[in-house]
């Protein structure tokens, strides 16, 4: 799994990501049942906010910025959604090419979307990149550039990976903690240290707030998606098809409870370009 990675992967290449997705099977994990719920609550919310543009499925236009190897691109254009999907690894690109010739498929990087007019999608999906970028910086640059081709009223999804749930896994289930004290990788109050050849930044909400107030979105809902899903892989991996349905409604249930959001492996940030 890629929270394997936090800390000290060392990956000596040009490009550190490329090369990792080419090795990083990312359909097999949202193929997995942790991967399933993330999957199923995050299009959930993906839906209900198409709905209530109140258009029909081809009058809506859909940007996927990050868009891996199309696992929200490709559903929803087969729904009959104007889609763009912009990724840019090439090994990613290849297969999401692959999946569908209804897609508009772009290489880019999240920061810079050149060629991509302002103010063109209802929706935008950016559930990627932010994983990858070490910088506030960067990210404001990217969530900047989504805001930018984002349509005044548009809606906008950003996925983070974060810090609890990294400190927990790597740090103290896999005994690591000793290891990334001594290297620096913790600060006093235990937020994270990555570098790019970490491949994944981890964060905390104060962190998703400070973005979005600078990004001058309008937040509408911040989400968790999988909520404990990732503490208990082998237990979900037992559960009977009705019992896993039930815990997908149970982590659809508590998805927008304050005081859980931080803890997941993930967290979504529903933002509105107003």
């Amino acid at each position: 799994m890629y929270y394997n990675t936090f800390f000290n992967v060392i990956i000596k290449f040009m490009n550190p990501i490329e090369e990792y997705y080419g090795k990083f099977n990312e359909e097999k994990r949202f193929d997995s049942r942790h991967g399933q719920v993330e999957y199923r609550v995050t299009m959930k919310y993906i839906k209900e906010f198409i709905k209530a543009t109140g258009k029909a499925a081809e009058q809506i236009s859909i940007i996927d910025i990050g868009a891996g190897t199309g696992r929200y691109a490709v559903p929803l254009v087969n729904e009959g959604y104007n889609v763009c999907a912009v990724e840019p690894v090439n090994h990613n690109l290849k297969r999401m090419q692959n999946k569908s010739d209804k897609l508009i498929c772009l290489k880019r990087d999240a920061r810079h979307l050149k060629g991509i007019d302002d103010d063109q999608y209802d929706i935008t999906i950016m559930l990627g990149p932010m994983y990858h970028l070490f910088s506030h910086e960067d990210k404001l640059k990217a969530l900047n550039e989504a805001r930018r081709v984002t349509k005044q009223g548009g809606v906008i999804f950003v996925g983070y990976c974060m810090n609890e749930y990294a400190f927990v896994t790597y740090a103290l289930n896999e005994g690591h903690l000793s290891e990334v004290m001594k290297a620096g990788r913790l600060t006093a109050d235990y937020h994270t240290v990555s570098e790019p050849e970490d491949i994944y930044d981890y964060v905390r909400v104060e962190d998703i707030d400070r973005l979005a107030n600078e990004s001058g979105l309008t937040r509408l809902k911040l989400i968790s998606p999988d909520g404990p899903t990732n503490y208990i892989r082998q237990t979900l991996k037992k559960l009977t098809d009705e019992e896993f349905d039930t815990f997908v409604d149970y982590v659809e249930s508590i998805a927008e409870r304050s005081e859980l959001i931080g803890a997941a492996a993930h967290t979504v940030d529903i933002l509105k370009k107003t």
